[in-house]
């Protein structure tokens, strides 16, 4: 009898540890170390922590980047198969030194996250640097935050190791600045219809992909548009980051006839 009873004590004591709430699993976290693209002397680490509900967690420290001045940075990459890496010198096809982002974003994909420190972080705030981090006097960048999962793109939890982290802005000219001296103009705000932004701002400055992530050659095709164009991305970053870019590096812009004028605003 006494055996008997043990025999129906056990699916109760079961159903009872299946009803108990269990510890949350552990966060998991991804590392990113950041090496430097176009001979920017800046690096960095970075890491992706996927907490639990849903959220992701993201700390990056950089050192050697432009003093004082502010650091586009994103996500890019993809979730549905593409296979995208950071680029190495050879993405220089006009041959002038340096990858730009338009001669980078084919091995590096289009934007994913907007890595913002407030607000927004789609694609659309791509250059909002208004609200990307600034580096300090010495170079050194620190940047924490943690992305509501209901402002991840679909698939970014599950596909963090396709994902990589690039850093924007460069100082060619060795003067601690963006200006025009360094490699003239942006070629992307260019394509956006603006003049007179310093290539310097818009050069990527740092790459780094998730360690073990698997590093192949872009798929037929391209970006996710098909050709790899990136005359319209341009156009979307500078239509709702462009002024905000132009504020922070201190530049005014006027508007006569569709064109646009632009001088130095006093420091």
């Amino acid at each position: 009898m006494k055996f008997r009873r043990t025999l129906f004590a056990a699916p109760a004591v079961a159903a009872l540890l299946l009803a108990t709430p269990t510890a949350a699993l552990a966060d998991e976290s991804v590392h990113v170390k950041l090496l430097a693209l176009n001979n920017s002397g800046a690096s960095g680490t970075a890491t992706l922590t996927a907490l639990d509900n849903g959220d992701l967690k993201i700390s990056i420290r950089s050192t050697g980047l432009v003093p004082s001045s502010p650091h586009a940075q994103h996500l890019h990459g993809s979730t549905s198969g593409m296979d995208f890496h950071c680029p190495d010198m050879s993405a220089d096809t006009n041959g002038n030194g340096y990858v730009s982002t338009e001669e980078g974003m084919p091995d590096y994909g289009d934007i994913f996250v907007s890595l913002t420190t407030q607000g927004d972080i789609s694609k659309a705030s791509g250059l909002a640097v208004d609200r990307m981090p600034t580096a300090d006097a010495k170079g050194n960048l620190t940047y924490d935050r943690t992305l509501a999962s209901a402002d991840l793109p679909k698939g970014t939890i599950e596909h963090l190791k396709d994902l990589h982290v690039v850093e924007h802005g460069v100082d060619a000219n060795g003067n601690k600045k963006y200006d025009l001296d360094g490699l003239g103009e942006s070629t992307l705000a260019k394509s956006a219809g603006l003049s007179g932004i310093p290539e310097e701002a818009t050069d990527p400055a740092t790459c780094g992909m998730v360690a073990g992530a698997a590093v192949g050659s872009v798929p037929v095709g391209g970006v996710a548009t098909g050709d790899g164009s990136t005359r319209d991305k341009a156009a979307v970053w500078y239509g709702t980051g462009g002024l905000a870019l132009l504020a922070a590096l201190g530049i005014v812009v006027v508007a006569r006839r569709r064109s646009y004028v632009l001088s130095r605003a006093q420091r």
